[in-house]
């Protein structure tokens, strides 16, 4: 699929296996996949580099994802950001969609193919 080539998509998560295992099914499906584990790292490749897709995890080491969402809303505005987490609540998705997130996704992803679509969903929104 040409889109899914051409797709490049930031993994921002601190959990090493989330991060290599949505790697891994991303680039199944054809995209340029990059990974960070921290906001700053985010934040660095995302000004040296154009992003079509994010997949913010809201709990990170050294930022809280909903302030990352904010910072990544100033400098990469045209990405599409969808919030990973492992601890869901009606007010983290309120928060997240106010700070500029696209999409929200509950860990562990459990539905492979349903989390997929609903990245191609976005990318083609874009």
């Amino acid at each position: 699929m040409k889109t899914a080539e051409q797709s490049r998509i930031l993994i921002i998560d601190d959990q090493e296996t989330i991060r290599k295992s949505l790697k891994l099914a991303l680039e199944r499906e054809g995209y340029l996949v990059e990974t960070a584990e921290n906001g700053q790292e985010a934040i660095r490749k995302s000004k040296e580099e154009f992003y079509n897709l994010a997949l913010v995890d809201l709990r990170l080491p050294d930022m809280d994802g909903l302030e990352l969402l904010t910072k990544m809303r100033e400098t990469v505005p045209k990405m599409v950001k969808i919030v990973i987490t492992g601890y869901p609540s009606l007010e983290n998705a309120i928060e997240a969609v106010n700070k500029g997130a696209d999409g929200y996704v509950i860990k562990p992803i459990i539905n492979t193919n349903e989390f997929l679509n609903k990245i191609k969903e976005h990318l083609k929104k874009q």
